[in-house]
């Protein structure tokens, strides 16, 4: 039974109600002094609480899709980590392999071109010997035969850390969303790339090319536009691609199109910071080197390299948002230079979580699209 699945939810509900109910039944027997009765008074309160604790648990795992399995939760993840590839296309039969198509959740109909598809697929990088799993959006378009021809513009999407790829599919809802917003007009037919920042896990390594270590930068920057563009039909010209995080994926985004202006017209970080924190998950990320440690600290690249050309949105909210003060400051730091674009989402309320996000993701998708050309 995996760890997002109801029928690990259920009997957990059901035995939680069960000690509950023996709970209150066996209470009064056990009313004595006696060290069995006490004993059992102690084991009961112990297994309803520790029941009670695990439900909530799995329901909020499957709420905002922290851990998408036993193994990754417990940090044991064998099947999904850095893969040193030498002969990646040997392996794989090239760059990106699709392993498993399906249609777009919350919409009916399994013709691709009229909903769309959703493909499982492995991402090798064989600059950055990095390999992760990530889902693909195709919009109806690219099924039409009218659109055959056409080149669509395409958008990395990164959850925050840990998070799931599942995730931005069952629970952000970014493939039925961006169906929703074409179908209304209010966006242009765009791929979706969605994939975890944590492409070696259980590290976080926000995004950086670590000395000795993941060169997880690298793998978004280079190895990741050039593996879709490979195998999907991908604008290859300059303004093709968009990337959009939440959180530690926000911060990953505004980073990366400040980095790699010429691979990311536009970055969106939705609730993002803007410096990267070094703490037990990340481990040591720059050994040391203070030029690294500068590179991924944004107030410095504003305050020190030249400014990018590239559009950036970022997103707060009044109350419920620890980042707000600094997302105003980041915006004024912006709208300094001369050639890097900032748009905002300022919320009122709205804290750190999926709700809140699904709040800004129509408004964010809309704005991408606005800025990316396809042809």
């Amino acid at each position: 039974m995996g760890l997002t699945s109801n029928n690990t939810l259920v009997p957990a509900v059901l035995a939680t109600v069960v000690l509950f109910v023996g709970t209150v039944w066996f209470w009064p027997r056990l009313a004595r002094r006696g060290w069995r009765s006490v004993s059992g008074r102690v084991g009961l309160l112990l297994a309803t609480q520790l029941s009670i604790f695990v439900v909530v648990g799995l329901v909020a795992n499957q709420t905002f899709g922290f851990y998408a399995s036993w193994a990754d939760l417990f940090g044991q993840e064998t099947d999904q980590g850095v893969v040193v590839d030498h002969t990646p296309g040997t392996r794989s039969g090239g760059p990106l392999r699709v392993t498993e198509i399906g249609g777009v959740p919350g919409r009916g109909g399994f013709r691709p071109s009229s909903v769309g598809q959703v493909q499982k697929v492995d991402i090798v990088g064989p600059t950055s010997h990095i390999a992760s799993p990530a889902y693909v959006y195709l919009p109806p378009e690219y099924f039409q035969e009218r659109y055959r021809a056409h080149t669509f513009p395409a958008s990395v999407v990164l959850t925050g850390y840990p998070g799931t790829a599942r995730a931005l599919v069952d629970k952000l809802h970014y493939p039925r969303t961006a169906l929703e917003l074409t179908k209304d007009g209010r966006m242009e037919p765009m791929i979706l790339v969605m994939l975890r920042p944590t492409v070696a896990p259980p590290r976080d390594t926000e995004c950086a090319d670590v000395p000795d270590g993941p060169q997880t930068e690298t793998f978004f920057a280079k190895d990741l536009p050039q593996a879709v563009g490979a195998h999907y039909r991908v604008g290859k010209e300059p303004g093709s691609w968009g990337i959009i995080g939440d959180s530690t994926g926000g911060y990953c985004a505004l980073k990366l199109a400040m980095h790699h202006p010429g691979v990311y017209a536009a970055g969106a970080g939705l609730s993002p910071y803007y410096n990267a924190p070094v703490d037990p998950t990340t481990g040591d990320l720059f050994q040391g080197d203070k030029g690294l440690r500068d590179r991924a600290n944004l107030w410095w690249c504003l305050k020190h390299l030249p400014a990018p050309d590239t559009s950036l949105l970022v997103s707060s909210s009044k109350v419920g948002e620890k980042n707000y003060k600094d997302t105003l400051k980041f915006i004024e730091r912006v709208k300094a230079t001369e050639t890097t674009r900032i748009s905002s989402i300022i919320l009122e309320s709205g804290g750190h979580n999926f709700t809140t996000w699904r709040r800004e993701i129509p408004a964010t998708l809309e704005w991408v699209s606005e800025r990316l050309s396809g042809r």
